[in-house]
């Protein structure tokens, strides 16, 4: 893996605490997993940022190798790789999600 892209993936990370790298923007996904992703944190209410990864191969590799995740999209929050809404869904619904967004976002800074 290309350390100048790992480095560049890092900072992305730490630079936002919700982070969700897919296919396409949040205003156009090009994709029904990552529409699905943007309307399930639209609707959390809190402020997140969408990477379109779909023409960087490069950095879709060095995503998949860092996560051990080989589908799109993949969301960080705070700085960890959680997966999917697969995975978030039934965090949202056991309220395991609204305790470390709470936690997330009232971190002092």
């Amino acid at each position: 893996m290309d350390n100048d892209v790992k480095t560049k993936i890092e900072g992305e990370i730490k630079g936002s605490k919700i982070l969700v790298y897919g296919k396409g923007t949040k205003t156009a996904p090009r994709c029904g997993f990552t529409s699905e992703t943007i309307q399930f944190f639209d609707a959390l209410g809190y402020p997140f940022e969408v990477i379109d990864v779909l023409a960087d191969d490069e950095k879709r590799r060095a995503l998949s190798d860092m996560t051990n995740w080989p589908t799109l999209p993949k969301v960080f929050i705070n700085g960890t790789f959680y997966g999917d809404t697969d995975i978030l869904g039934p965090m949202r619904d056991s309220g395991e999600l609204d305790k470390l967004l709470e936690d997330a976002f009232s971190e002092k800074v």
